[in-house]
């Protein structure tokens, strides 16, 4: 059974950076797409950011982009997500989530997920 644990997220001001990283519990992330959701209260889940098995194609949220970076290390079966200029519509809980197909934005289309873990972005 593979597990995807999500570090703890935290508050931060706006403005701020924190940094997000999900383990798998095995060897796993290697050959799987990685991504990262979030989803805010009263709101349907979104996509952020997802990065290729190689780690050599990303693609962001148009809401994220140029502010997040999503990056993997194979060798320690880890991926995280860099947030920087975090603004209060930050705020949500984030996941992290695996699938075997090429990167997607499609949440359906991932079939592992990560317990998810709150960010909250103060004003």
């Amino acid at each position: 059974q593979v597990q995807l644990v999500e570090s703890e997220g935290g508050l931060v001001q706006a403005g701020g950076s924190l940094r997000l990283s999900c383990a798998a519990s095995r060897l796993f992330l290697s050959r799987n797409t990685m991504g990262w959701f979030r989803q805010a209260p009263g709101k349907e889940r979104e996509f952020v950011a997802a990065i290729s098995w190689s780690g050599r194609t990303t693609y962001y949220a148009d809401s994220v982009k140029g502010r997040f970076t999503i990056s993997r290390d194979n060798a320690k079966n880890t991926v995280y997500l860099q947030m920087n200029s975090l603004k209060p519509e930050d705020t949500a809980v984030y996941y992290c989530a695996a699938t075997a197909l090429a990167p997607t934005t499609v949440a359906d289309e991932y079939d592992y997920w990560g317990q998810g873990t709150q960010v909250t972005v103060s004003s």
